[in-house]
Parts: structure tokens; sequence; C-alpha cells
């Protein structure tokens, strides 16, 4: 069984692990035009999603709600990704 030193560590890794992805894209592609401004949103969207799934798993006692939970916060971290990427919703932040 893991311990919740564990379990924090690999909710707050797997974010700085994604991060890392287009932090390599724009250093070595020229694919990856990505500015500063794009880079602390989605620092701000991966590790707020960490600390709401931490705290999911701190406070919720009952494993399928904290599934569940857990699930519906990554589900609106990749739709708000998905927005303003490419504007799936067509709000003034869409991207193009």
């Amino acid at each position: 069984m893991m311990t919740q030193k564990q379990k924090t560590t690999i909710i707050y890794a797997v974010p700085a692990v994604l991060f890392c992805i287009p932090v390599l894209g724009n250093i070595f592609s020229d694919e990856f035009d990505w500015s500063a401004g794009d880079f602390i949103i989605a620092a701000v969207l991966l590790f707020g999603m960490a600390f709401l799934i931490d705290l999911v798993q701190r406070v919720i006692k009952n494993k399928t709600y904290k599934i569940l939970i857990s699930g519906i916060v990554v589900l609106l971290l990749l739709l708000t990704w998905a927005e303003l990427a490419v504007g799936i919703f067509g709000t003034p932040y869409a991207g193009n």
C-alpha cells in the first residue's frame, strides 16, 4: 500500500512530466511556438489540477467518490485545454 507522501509525489510528478513535453518541444522543434504566457497558463492548469486531485484524495474518504471527482477534475482540465487550444466552444478565449 502506498503512503500519503508517495501518492502526493505521484500526483505532482505527473503534471511536471507533462509540462516537460512542451518545454522540450519549444527548445528542439520549430513546430512549437509557445510564449511565456502559454507556459504560465499550462503550469496553472496542470498544477491546479494536481492540487485539486490531491485535495480530493485527502478530504474525501469514499473511494468511489474520489475516483468520480478526480475524473471530473481531469475532464474539466481537458475541456479547458481544448478550448484554449482550438476553441471548441467558441468563447472569447478560444485559440486558433
